[in-house]
């Protein structure tokens, strides 16, 4: 007994002594300690957390080599290999910090972002159907952010300074020619494109990705939906005409087909208009999708919109109003766009795709026949992932070629033609650089070569936005952009270079609790804009932009209430066009204010909304005043209200009203040619086509789960 109690003595004393301390610092990668870190050898049972100074400490029985791991929330693991044999291990430890998609900075300068789906969301793709007074127009609703002005003779985006052409319209990634619908002239133009095929929505009002050109002022990009998993039929009445939507679902893809049919005539002879409509706006429209998946991640994506529409008018002289001419339009578009994603490798994917775009207008002015036609196609690769942990890179080519003509016959006279061809050539690149989740760097280029001037020109594009607190962030951006000026100008001269513009953007954000406040400021410096110079079109025109704007939403305060408040205050002139001197553009108001209110009330089964928007008066030339654009226009209000009624969860009865409150809003004047016995040329202002615009549509939807219905596009 006592030979066995003194072996075990031994071998506890044994072991006793072969422990081995470890002992260590954790701190990150700005030297800070990092506390309650989990620190353990790999295999074993042995281990500590740091305190909060980042010290840990522990013993082992363990002998030989064996890997120390330290783990903690928010940063990479550590590994390092120790060796333990009975004397002290001391072990320095940095971590690094993850960088996680959830946590990182993103680049907010300048862009709105509309995503069911996105992380940072301000503006989702849900508030686009359901804004009141824009009845499911994409740029109406975005018209009631900041950055745009209210042009309501037009009814397209005009972003800070910029005319209606300097916005472009992209569908997954691919350019669109022509996104607006044909409209008479003073009256506002449609979106071609309807919210409920897409998904998201990214409105960038400046300093917008290196992947995107030909857009001198913003950039609005819609993704379209993937396949979906519910196979359905939505009918709709409406008080302009009616359409019908069948989406067939199949496992890996689905497709989806449209017919609508607008009719404005039996509306236009109930409600008076300022027009004098000889046939008022009618319109046919095919639209379709197809969505395939080819592998577990590869998704293919087809989608068409094909649309004739023809109107005409009669436009009264302003010297005498008994004479009249007429002005009809007939419009054929065919919009064509097939892309394709894909994962290559773990860290990176593959994207591309084709569209064609096909416009013919068909125009009388009195005794003058006008034919013009253009045809584009624009084809884009893209490669994007990681190159390391915390760089991410985009890289990519694209061609645009373009062909397009014009013929105008005049009356008693010989006929008049002019064509062009054009092709734009580009390759771009970006990256991201992740110094931590507080901060990133997005450093650009774009170049391009554009074969009507043989140019080739290089875009450079910065963008940083580091955090503050929690959950602000700061964000800054410049880029240089281009693009080609309008066919209006180049039919006349060929050989202009493209238009420039320089951005310069801070802004500052803040999201919390359901609430977004953001403030940002700009300038744009314009460069190269197109001038008439002794009836010479040239490309000696310039001018600039400033200007700083407010966004506030809130869907927290108030349950069942969903309201955000935008202001934008706009300083911009421009020598360019016929101008003779610098002065404010036409379209360009100083202030503009919107607010928007959706409330549910569940007991009515009802969603009412309100917006009401305000810009102050735009300048104009009174040819009668000594001052050129040195008029203004009386203040735009309007107030509109909207009513969705859901007596079954698969019907929906809706209304609409703009201008609810009948306020004359002018946009500007027209002119007479001579003057009259005063000695003054005579005027005309320029009002909307109605005081009000009223809208009722009934939707129905037919599906084997009873309550689908289309209220998220309306």
């Amino acid at each position: 007994m006592k030979y066995f109690f003194a072996v075990f003595l031994s071998f506890g004393m044994q072991f006793v002594f072969s422990q081995t301390p470890v002992t260590g610092r954790i701190t990150d990668d700005n030297a800070r300690p990092v506390p309650l870190a989990n620190v353990f050898l790999e295999g074993t049972y042995d281990g500590a957390m740091s305190d909060e100074n980042g010290n840990f400490t522990f013993e082992t029985g363990e002998t030989g080599h064996l890997n120390l791991v330290v783990r903690m929330i928010g940063y990479k693991e550590f590994k390092k290999e120790v060796t333990l044999s009975g004397k002290q291990v001391s072990v320095e430890v940095q971590l690094v910090e993850e960088i996680s998609e959830l946590k990182a900075v993103t680049i907010t300068a300048g862009a709105f972002t509309a995503s069911d789906e996105s992380r940072r969301t301000v503006f989702r793709a849900l508030d686009i159907a359901t804004t009141a007074g824009v009845t499911a127009d994409i740029a109406g609703a975005l018209n009631t952010l900041p950055g745009t002005q209210k042009v309501g003779e037009s009814g397209r985006l005009f972003v800070r300074g910029g005319d209606g052409n300097e916005a472009k319209t992209f569908i997954d990634g691919m350019l669109v020619l022509d996104a607006y619908s044909p409209s008479a002239p003073n009256t506002p133009s449609r979106g071609r494109f309807l919210p409920f095929m897409f998904k998201g929505t990214s409105f960038s009002t400046g300093g917008y990705s290196a992947e995107f050109g030909q857009a001198l002022s913003s950039v609005l990009s819609l993704e379209s939906r993937d396949e979906t998993e519910l196979t359905r039929t939505d009918i709709a009445l409406l008080s302009v005409g009616g359409d019908v939507t069948h989406t067939q679902a199949w496992k890996g893809g689905s497709a989806a087909a449209k017919v609508q049919y607008t009719n404005l005539r039996p509306y236009m002879n109930l409600i008076r208009q300022e027009i004098d409509w000889e046939e008022a706006p009618m319109s046919f429209e095919g639209i379709g999708s197809f969505r395939q998946r080819l592998t577990k991640a590869g998704l293919l994506k087809i989608y068409t919109n094909v649309s004739r529409s023809d109107f005409s008018l009669f436009d009264y002289s302003i010297d005498d109003p008994f004479q009249t001419r007429l002005f009809s339009q007939e419009n054929g578009y065919t919009y064509v766009n097939a892309s394709y994603k894909d994962i290559l490798s773990t860290n990176w994917i593959i994207r591309g795709g084709l569209a064609y775009t096909g416009l013919d207008n068909d125009i009388i002015t009195g005794y003058d026949a006008v034919a013009e036609n253009e045809n584009g196609a624009h084809f884009k690769a893209v490669v994007e992932g990681s190159i390391r942990d915390r760089i991410e890179l985009k890289t990519g080519v694209e061609v645009l070629t373009r062909k397009y003509s014009y013929r105008v016959a005049p009356a008693g006279s010989g006929v008049f033609s002019s064509r062009f061809d054009e092709s734009v050539t580009a390759m771009f690149a970006e990256t991201d650089v992740y110094a931590s989740n507080n901060f990133v760097t997005r450093a650009g280029v774009r170049v391009e070569r554009n074969s009507l001037t043989d140019a080739v020109t290089l875009d450079p594009r910065l963008s940083l936005a580091g955090k503050v607190g929690e959950d602000g962030q700061v964000s800054l951006a410049w880029g240089r952009f281009r693009q080609t000026p309008d066919n209006e100008w180049l039919r006349q001269q060929t050989g202009l270079d493209p238009e420039c513009a320089s951005h310069y953007i801070v802004s500052y954000q803040r999201i919390e609790n359901n609430r977004t406040f953001r403030i940002e400021a700009y300038h744009k410096q314009y460069d190269n804009l197109v001038k008439i110079v002794n009836d010479v079109v040239t490309n000696t025109g310039a001018g600039y932009a400033r200007g700083l704007e407010l966004f506030w939403r809130d869907n927290e305060s108030v349950n069942n209430l969903d309201y955000w408040v935008s202001y934008s205050y706009l300083d911009t002139e421009r020598d360019y066009l016929d101008f003779p001197v610098k002065a404010t553009p036409s379209f360009a108001s100083k202030h503009n204010f919107s607010v928007v209110t959706k409330y549910f009330i569940v007991k009515l089964k009802s969603q009412l909304g309100a917006t009401w928007s305000f810009t102050s008066g735009r300048p104009y030339n009174d040819l009668n005043g000594p001052v050129f654009n040195g008029g203004r226009t009386p203040s735009y209000q309007d107030l509109s209200f909207n009513w969705s009624y859901l007596p079954k969860p698969n019907l929906i009865v809706y209304f609409s009203c703009t201008n609810l409150l009948g306020h004359d809003n002018i946009f500007g004047y027209e002119y007479g040619s001579v003057r009259n016995e005063d000695g003054l040329y005579n005027s005309r202002p320029i009002r909307q086509p109605a005081p009000r615009f009223l809208f009722l549509g009934i939707f129905y939807t037919i599906s084997k789960d009873k309550s689908v219905n289309q209220l998220p596009t309306l």
